[in-house]
């Protein structure tokens, strides 16, 4: 359900875009993160760090995208995001006890510290490549970058995510009850 969450604000920032424009978007966008985020804090007395980097990033640009007129700010938003998360993938090479994507995929996968390595960098080299897309769409096709920003993203991270369950399943974690008649 967090994950679904996540995602509505995104969803309501383009349906407005097609409605209304980019400033009215960006409102909708800024109301729909803070309220959100506001719920799931509430809800749980914290918020995780992408969310936390999220909504700051969705103040700050969608703030100066709205104070400024200019709708670059915001065009920042995704890439930067991306970036975040890319950095924060390759940072957990070298801080904390496990990858990044150890500990988010570590009941699901039982594999080799080598190939979580490999994993870890496939997320970090996936989400700095996600980043650039956006970025490159955002300056050179501004008639389709929200399209992108919304569905071309979670299409290719669909697509990213499709593939590595396909190569990795030998390493699935069984799930109890399994074979249980």
């Amino acid at each position: 359900m967090k994950q679904f969450l996540d995602f509505v604000p995104l969803l309501l920032f383009f349906a407005t875009f097609k409605a209304l424009g980019i400033y009215a978007a960006t409102a909708i966008l800024l109301i729909s993160t803070v309220l959100i985020y506001a719920g799931l804090y509430w809800h749980s007395r914290k918020l995780d760090n992408t969310q936390l980097s999220t909504l700051v990033l969705t103040l700050v640009l969608g703030g100066l995208t709205l104070a400024l007129h200019s709708d670059t700010f915001i065009k920042w938003k995704a890439p930067l995001v991306s970036w975040i998360m890319a950095l924060t993938f390759l940072g957990s090479h070298f801080i904390g006890r496990q990858l990044l994507v150890q500990r988010l995929l570590g009941h699901v996968f039982s594999m080799p510290q080598k190939l979580w390595q490999r994993l870890n960098l496939s997320w970090a080299g996936f989400m700095a490549f996600l980043g650039g897309c956006n970025l490159f769409i955002a300056f050179h096709y501004p008639e389709h970058w929200v399209s992108f920003k919304v569905f071309g993203s979670m299409a290719l991270t669909i697509l990213f995510v499709g593939a590595q369950l396909w190569i990795l399943r030998p390493y699935l974690t069984p799930t109890q009850g399994q074979g249980e008649s």
